[in-house]
């Protein structure tokens, strides 16, 4: 699979502050890339360079093969973004407000009718602006970003200040993107929960550095497996399953026993059983921990904390 979107080295310094540092991440084609980090990570400032809208103080991103430092303009053309304020006119309709926009690249009308059909707007289209909820604003900033049918979207936390049911809304569009218009979509967040069930491929940034990048699915396939345990004599349990060779940990709830990649967890949870009911602690229920994205999250954050300590 070629990439969309290919950074190598990206670094952009704010005076003495290394707000990016040396970022070197590929964006595969027609891929959902959730790019993960806490506030102040350097989210912001990475997909402000992508597009050309800031200068990188070191390093080279290119967008579909064309090096953004040399033909910035050509670049830009591959990209239709969403990032900060949308800046509409609350007084102009949802169509009049995309007109202007359409007008100033030169697009026909007929490309207006076609973002609104595709992020599911046209029902509203001739509202004003001044009357839409946050979340209509978000998709006509969507709207806005695909006139022209760019193939790439860089999104800047599209789901900021959206309330639950608006969330759903943008999960399910974002998820479709790809297949339904062929874009591949760079997006941000420090929301854990909705680039799992939005993204296909992730990266996370930690102070200003690319500390993991992949498929979602290999990344969640790499964790060590966990089978959950819950017991009716915990103190018991544990002292059965030391005695085994087991590590238990216990969580709310219950116990956690963690295994090799590639081991076969129903033989596993047959022989936890058998210690278990071997030491006398009834077992109440066992089962395999679903691996998550905050699994992985917490493990690149504990990685990162052990070599800072380290050092």
């Amino acid at each position: 699979m070629s990439a969309a979107i290919e950074t190598q080295g990206l670094s952009r310094r704010f005076g003495a502050q290394l707000a990016v540092d040396a970022v070197s991440m590929t964006v595969p084609e027609r891929a959902v890339y959730g790019f993960l980090g806490r506030n102040g990570a350097g989210k912001t400032t990475t997909l402000k360079m992508i597009p050309g809208l800031i200068r990188p103080s070191a390093g080279t991103a290119r967008v579909n093969g064309i090096d953004v430092s040399r033909d910035r303009i050509g670049a830009a053309r591959q990209i239709g973004a969403l990032l900060e304020a949308h800046g509409f006119y609350g007084n102009l309709t949802g169509r009049e407000n995309l007109g202007l926009t359409a007008t100033l690249v030169g697009l026909r009308n007929t490309e207006i009718d076609r973002v609104l059909e595709v992020v599911e707007m046209s029902a509203d289209a001739n509202r004003k602006v001044g009357g839409y909820s946050l979340g209509m604003r978000q998709r006509l900033g969507l709207a806005r970003a695909m006139l022209g049918a760019p193939p790439i979207l860089v999104l800047d936390e599209p789901t900021n200040g959206l309330d639950p049911d608006g969330i759903a809304d943008m999960r399910r569009f974002l998820k479709s993107l790809p297949e339904r218009t062929g874009a591949t979509v760079l997006l941000s967040s420090h929301l854990l929960g909705e680039i799992e069930q939005t993204a296909t491929h992730v990266g996370v940034v930690n102070d200003g550095q690319l500390v993991l990048e992949g498929e979602l699915s290999r990344l969640k396939a790499d964790l060590a497996p966990e089978i959950l345990l819950r017991t009716g004599d915990e103190a018991r349990a544990v002292q059965a399953l030391l005695a085994s060779g087991y590590s238990p940990v216990a969580f709310e709830g219950g116990l956690s026993v963690a295994f090799r990649p590639g081991q076969d967890l129903d033989q596993a949870a047959a022989e936890l059983v058998r210690v278990l009911v071997a030491g006398g602690a009834p077992v109440f229920a066992v089962g395999p921990k679903p691996r998550s994205l905050e699994d992985i999250y917490r493990g690149v954050a504990l990685t990162r904390s052990s070599q800072a300590e380290a050092a």
